[in-house]
């Protein structure tokens, strides 16, 4: 893909004035820019139908069906964007670790990492790890042309917290007793993962993703002075990793409402806002010089498309003040959400924030 020299560095010419890409860099744009975290997935029926009888990992590491399923989403919907169809888990997977995703439950660890020793199953990712991705990416980007690919990772603290707890937790007590206990095992765990990472990222980067969103799903749990002392140098690790790329990094977690600022400062252009937190608090939180995205609570599409309008014009009033705004949901979309809906939804952002 040809790129041009932008003041970010160097980035795609086809993407690079697209009103997703200005946004993020906070510059005018034509109209709010939408795109739906999770709008890739089992909201759609032919995604449905594509992913008949293929188990999760595998469909990750197939470069066609890749591309089918990212692209279905903007054909669909019409967003402003496409976000790479992956799993968090994939680096890990793709370096030997015994994980699978269950049907209903999310990623399993066969072999929890919980001691000094356990830090072995994490080797180094390379390129030839994920030559899917590469694969996939190469597609993607002939086929969207203008349009932004999103590329994207899990950020080390959420990647750690599966690999101690051997899969989704609400309490995160072996993570945590880790952090607390043995503070220096943890920041170890934390910077092998940010390697991977941004390895991971880089290989998106390079095979043309436009911009890339780190998620730390889990982050919420932590209280500002842990995720400062025991998260941050890990996240912002990742981030400085990807800075020469020039590309806009998007970092976002989910009650995450005490950590915004702290969020932005570890390195992202771009902050995810989940809807606890109205955008005009949150551009107060985060402070200058970042755009923001996001932020209708998921659950508003599931009522009627006046009540879905009248909860979408208080996000874009609460952003009306911003210098950058990306419209999103404040969390993924659910799989129940009528696909109309998140169609009608991106038409009206449209319209109602054009000129």
């Amino acid at each position: 893909m040809s790129v041009i020299d932008s003041p970010a560095g160097k980035q795609p010419t086809a993407t690079y004035d697209s009103a997703f890409m200005r946004a993020c860099r906070r510059e005018p744009v034509p109209h709010t820019p939408v795109w739906f975290m999770r709008q890739a997935g089992r909201s759609l029926p032919e995604y449905r139908k594509v992913r008949e009888g293929i188990p999760m990992l595998e469909s990750c590491m197939r470069p066609e069906l890749v591309t089918e399923i990212t692209l279905q989403p903007v054909r669909r919907h019409g967003v402003d964007a496409a976000i790479y169809y992956s799993d968090i888990v994939v680096p890990l997977k793709a370096i030997g670790i015994d994980l699978d995703i269950k049907p209903g439950v999310g990623p399993v660890v066969e072999r929890p990492i919980r001691t000094r020793a356990d830090l072995a199953q994490l080797r180094d990712l390379t390129p030839e790890d994920v030559s899917y991705v590469t694969e996939a990416i190469g597609l993607l980007t002939r086929e969207l042309g203008a349009t932004p690919l999103i590329g994207f990772a899990g950020a080390p603290f959420t990647l750690a917290s599966y690999l101690v707890e051997g899969g989704p937790s609400r309490t995160y007590e072996n993570a945590k007793a880790i952090m607390y206990g043995d503070p220096q095992l943890w920041a170890d765990l934390l910077d092998r993962l940010a390697d991977i990472t941004a390895a991971f990222l880089k290989v998106q980067i390079e095979a043309g993703a436009s911009a890339v969103q780190l998620f730390d799903s889990w982050v919420g749990a932590l209280a500002p002075a842990d995720y400062r002392r025991s998260v941050m140098p890990a996240s912002a690790k990742v981030f400085r990793a990807v800075a020469e790329y020039g590309v806009p990094r998007i970092h976002f977690g989910v009650g995450s409402g005490e950590l915004l600022g702290l969020m932005g400062e570890a390195g992202a252009d771009v902050v995810g806002v989940d809807w606890r937190v109205p955008l005009d608090e949150a551009v107060r939180r985060v402070g200058p010089g970042k755009a923001l995205q996001g932020n209708l609570d998921p659950t508003v599409l599931f009522a009627s498309t006046e009540a879905v309008e009248t909860k979408t014009r208080e996000v874009l009033d609460a952003a009306a003040g911003l210098e950058g705004h990306v419209f999103n949901l404040g969390h993924g979309v659910m799989p129940n959400t009528d696909p109309d809906a998140l169609t009608r939804l991106a038409e009206y952002v449209h319209t109602h924030t054009a000129g």
